[in-house]
């Protein structure tokens, strides 16, 4: 896990926007973007869309459409490497 994977997992402990992640990680939207590809393709977090309690299975063709609409959750085996590192 990369210390911005790290940073943003601390910040899905509860739903979080796109946007509220790009704000309280002061990461790029490109690299956010990136990191939560990586992390969703690990299943170290889940997607929501159209809101914050209807769960998305990750699509990596439909993300890049979604993805600054949706909201974010650390699954849990996510809050367990965050936990440990």
């Amino acid at each position: 896990m990369t210390d911005a994977e790290f940073d943003i997992l601390d910040e899905l402990y509860f739903v979080t926007s796109f946007r509220d992640l790009l704000q309280k990680t002061g990461l790029a939207t490109a690299e956010l973007e990136q990191h939560l590809r990586s992390l969703l393709e690990k299943g170290l977090v889940r997607s929501y869309w159209p809101d914050p309690d209807t769960e998305l299975a990750y699509e990596p063709t439909s993300f890049g459409a979604i993805g600054r609409d949706a909201y974010f959750l650390a699954s849990k085996e996510g809050l367990l490497q965050h936990n440990t590192r």
